[in-house]
């Protein structure tokens, strides 16, 4: 690469530093461009629609008065499976955005896409029924339908209002 000819040398370092230059300006269009992503979905009966940025925040939530028939866990895993789906789009503008900016680095392009799709998974599709499926978790054995309740404290002992210093008739010794 360098050799022993100064001024090929000279020529190489400067081909070298503009190659630097030029992909640095790369990746900083690349991070620019993937900052700028967002991404926006609505659930399949259009009540909620949410917008993330790239890092998956929510930066947008619409809900419309729909929600108003629903309960509240019903709307809480509407709310969080469209919120999901916004999130998993947003893995296939980065990748593009990857490919037009820096994909001559198929490595670093890979282990970037890769990463997003490790935190932004595709979700569960909707139920088609329009309602929500709620799942509880409790700990301890499903035959338990119930924790035993606490068995309440004994009874105070009824204080004698007769003598002040009277110790109920009972030794405080025990």
């Amino acid at each position: 690469m360098f050799g022993l000819d100064g001024a090929r040398t000279e020529q190489e370092l400067e081909r070298w530093a503009a190659e630097v230059t030029a992909k640095a300006e790369r990746y900083q269009t690349m991070q620019q461009q993937v900052s700028a992503i967002s991404s926006t979905a609505a659930s399949s009966d259009g009540t909620v629609r949410v917008t993330v940025d790239s890092s998956g925040a929510v930066t947008g939530l619409e809900i419309s008065d729909r929600v108003r028939q629903m309960s509240g866990s019903e709307v809480a895993a509407l709310v969080l499976s469209t919120m999901r789906r916004a999130q998993a789009r947003i893995t296939d503008q980065v990748a593009e955005v990857m490919r037009s900016t820096v994909g001559d680095d198929a490595q670093t392009v890979r282990a970037v896409v890769d990463n997003y799709r490790q935190r932004f998974p595709e979700p569960e599709p909707e139920e088609s029924t329009g309602s929500v499926g709620v799942e509880e978790m409790r700990i301890g054995p499903e035959d338990e339908a119930e924790p035993p309740r606490p068995t309440p404290p004994p009874p105070g002992r009824r204080r004698d209002d007769g003598d002040d210093e009277d110790w109920g008739g009972d030794s405080f010794l025990r």
